[in-house]
């Protein structure tokens, strides 16, 4: 991130393209620039030459410069967001990322793995294959904390509707599914499915819209599933790009609108 006489230059990945925003400090979005069309929108002439020393050290060729085309709703919500409430820059697994970085490993980490680098791995993995999705019309959220501690690991919005995606950690073990209980390895059981239903059933209510909860289950050497789970899709994660077959849910505006919506952290703090 840097800046000129106050602009802030933003990077974020939006419909599948890498975008400069350049935004004022009370978070305004002032021009975004796409890498793709090597294009600068300006929302107005005002700041024009700031906006063009700001982007300077990104730019790497000729550019175009003009106003932005006729915004959606959607677009208006999201350029109105600051960006500190902004939800969509979230790397797979930033909450742990975030934890991590700021613990200095002990003597028992050296000894011991620590198992939340387990679980963030298995949220990049998981979050990868839902990033990929974007291409079809999908969008993907990662890492949203709710009130009290729990977290959606990734929530996912598209033509097939939201889900509630959560990472389950299973590299080269076997996994066992009894509804709610989830058993991976030689652990004990964890009723893991009625975990999912509660965090779904908070994100429905926070969007006001069906929201089903997904578990992607990364790298399992063996998956099976004793008691067909109720309403919770199972997934291994190199399976997760069957999520791009499914349709006729939402229509593109509701898509968008949701995700508008979602991405707003102030969308999560009541539920």
């Amino acid at each position: 991130m840097s800046g000129h006489r106050g602009l802030r230059v933003i990077p974020t990945w939006r419909h599948g393209r890498a975008r400069l925003y350049v935004c004022r400090p009370d978070g305004r979005t002032v021009a975004w620039y796409d890498r793709e069309t090597a294009r600068v929108h300006l929302l107005g002439e005002d700041r024009r030459e700031d906006v063009l020393r700001a982007l300077d050290p990104f730019l790497t060729g000729p550019v175009s410069i003009g106003p932005p085309p006729v915004p959606t709703p959607a677009d208006l919500a999201r350029l109105s967001l600051h960006p500190d409430d902004d939800l969509a820059p979230n790397r797979p697994g930033e909450a742990l990322l975030v934890a991590l970085d700021r613990e200095e490993p002990g003597p028992l980490h050296r000894l011991r793995p620590d198992p939340r680098r387990r679980a963030l791995g298995a949220e990049q993995t998981v979050g990868e294959a839902l990033d990929a999705l974007d291409g079809a019309g999908w969008y993907t959220l990662h890492s949203i904390t709710l009130p009290g501690g729990d977290r959606i690991h990734h929530l996912v919005i598209g033509p097939g509707g939201l889900f509630a995606v959560h990472s389950l950690p299973a590299r080269k073990q076997a996994v066992r599914i009894a509804d709610p209980l989830v058993v991976v390895g030689r652990r004990g059981p964890v009723p893991l499915l009625r975990l999912l239903r509660a965090v779904a059933d908070r994100a429905s209510y926070a969007l006001t819209a069906d929201v089903r909860p997904l578990l992607a289950v990364a790298g399992p050497a063996g998956l099976c599933t004793t008691t067909p789970p109720r309403d919770v899709r199972i997934l291994r994660a190199s399976d997760l790009d069957s999520l791009s077959r499914l349709g006729g849910v939402l229509k593109p505006a509701d898509v968008e609108a949701l995700h508008a919506m979602a991405r707003d952290r102030r969308t999560w703090q009541r539920v």
